[in-house]
């Protein structure tokens, strides 16, 4: 912000009227108004500065979302130019337009084959409640509706509604009640807490075999579908080790169970991917999609169907009793398009497969590898995690993990770096679009940040 760019209003203001009357997500309100947030008001790149000058490097895209970055003027002309041609029209009523047709078009041109139907939602936590019904629909149209339990992860995140919230993990979310029921959970595949004495290999085999032990104590017949993240984000961005994924969807297949993947944070080229199973190399039958599918410019998510559930769906369902007043929102489709077009037309997925995910990568474990506050780097392609150990030999964690973790995220702050602390871990998600030097910046304060931490606990 330039001394021409002055702040239309004080920070103080912001933060006095904010109080007032703004309810923000996951934070003790009182405390956050004692010490008020911070107003960030223009972003440029991976880039964001607040109302009173200071510059942050987003390390965390938003929340996994702006993969390309801030200020696309081409994002910004498309919405422009929809608002003024359509602004809105609904998808019920025998209707449709061109904007979610041609979305839907460029999307599937983009998926596995294996793919065929979408339903446009607003977030990811509404495509995750449009999975359940119509997973639990799927099975009632086959005649099995008592295929309805749905089984989750602990510490998976799947969005704040209720059925969402019932399918993730997170505990502190169920303590503050009103979880749907028929929904299970498996330990999440987190090696370097609960690995024993096993192999990477031999541990992923073993957290596999639970979802097989649980579909056997509830009864196959009653098992409606197994649902995950191909990697887990806000439960710690924690990377299940090669034969993980690969198990999980022979067990699924054997009992006949559907494999839904919550691609909201890994799709659209975060791994290097268009999406994440990609990656991890499963073939899920439902994907839930958000975020990067605008860049979080407006909102937008959705569930993608195979082939095979979409055609029961279709030809055997009848009327499909769900629906949304914005689902295919016009400008949300236009922004899309022109989201989905750049990464694919830029070519910033391969950058990342190819270029800018090995450079992370690479520059985090030469940098923290040995950093005696870290015990293990895990990441690929532009999405990383660093976890905190006090001895790296035997996986020994700090008893105050998420003290220093926390600690951790506000001395970023201070030095001018947003990336996120969960679960002892830290962990970073630069946009799609970041240049080497970016990463090197990106690299650069988190070393200065966990070495302050490292210094203000005794580690360093």
């Amino acid at each position: 912000m330039t001394a021409q760019e002055k702040p239309v209003r004080s920070t103080g203001d912001y933060q006095a009227a904010d109080a007032a009357h703004h309810i923000h997500a996951f934070l003790d309100q009182k405390a956050l108004n004692a010490e008020g947030p911070r107003v960030i008001v223009r972003g440029e790149g991976l880039a964001l500065w607040d109302n009173d000058g200071k510059r942050y490097l987003d390390g965390m895209s938003g929340l996994w979302c702006t993969n390309l970055g801030y200020g696309r003027k081409d994002l910004a002309a498309a919405a422009s130019q929809q608002l003024e041609q359509l602004p809105y029209y609904n998808m019920f009523f025998h209707t449709t337009h061109p904007a979610v047709v041609e979305l839907s078009e460029l999307l599937f041109s983009l998926l596995p084959a294996h793919y065929s139907h979408a339903i446009y939602t607003n977030s990811g936590s509404e495509a995750n409640e449009v999975l359940i019904r119509t997973v639990r629909r799927y099975w009632q149209i086959l005649g099995k509706p008592q295929k309805k339990i749905m089984i989750g992860r602990w510490n998976g995140y799947h969005g704040s509604t209720l059925g969402a919230t019932a399918l993730g993990g997170m505990k502190f979310m169920h303590d503050m009640g009103g979880v749907i029921p028929d929904v299970a959970h498996i330990d999440e595949p987190y090696w370097f807490a609960h690995e024993g004495n096993l192999t990477p290999a031999e541990f992923g085999l073993r957290a596999a075999r639970q979802l097989e032990e649980k579909i056997l104590e509830l009864g196959a017949e009653n098992v409606a579908a197994f649902v995950a993240e191909p990697f887990q984000g806000a439960g710690g961005m924690i990377f299940p080790p090669e034969s993980y994924w690969p198990q999980i969807q022979r067990i699924c297949r054997q009992y006949d169970v559907l494999l839904c993947a919550d691609e909201v944070i890994g799709g659209f080229g975060r791994t290097g991917e268009w999406f994440a199973h990609q990656h991890f190399g499963f073939e899920p039958d439902t994907l839930s999609i958000a975020k990067g599918l605008t860049s979080g410019y407006i909102p937008m998510g959705g569930l993608i169907l195979s082939k095979r559930m979409a055609q029961v769906l279709v030809e055997q369902g009848g009327v499909f009793a769900h629906g949304l007043t914005y689902s295919g929102h016009p400008m949300a489709a236009a922004v899309a398009i022109a989201n989905l077009k750049a990464l694919r037309d830029e070519g910033i997925v391969s950058r990342v497969k190819h270029e800018t995910g090995p450079y992370l990568q690479r520059c985090l474990r030469e940098v923290f590898g040995n950093h005696p506050l870290i015990g293990e780097v895990q990441g690929t392609g532009l999405v990383a995690a660093l976890q905190f150990a006090e001895d790296k030999a035997s996986r020994k964690r700090f008893a105050n993990e998420n003290d220093m973790a926390w600690r951790c995220r506000t001395i970023g702050f201070e030095e001018g770096l947003i990336i996120r602390s969960t679960l002892g871990r830290m962990i970073m998600a630069p946009a799609l679009v970041a240049s080497h030097a970016d990463i090197d910046e990106l690299v650069d304060k988190t070393r200065t940040a966990v070495d302050r931490t490292a210094r203000e606990f005794g580690r360093l």
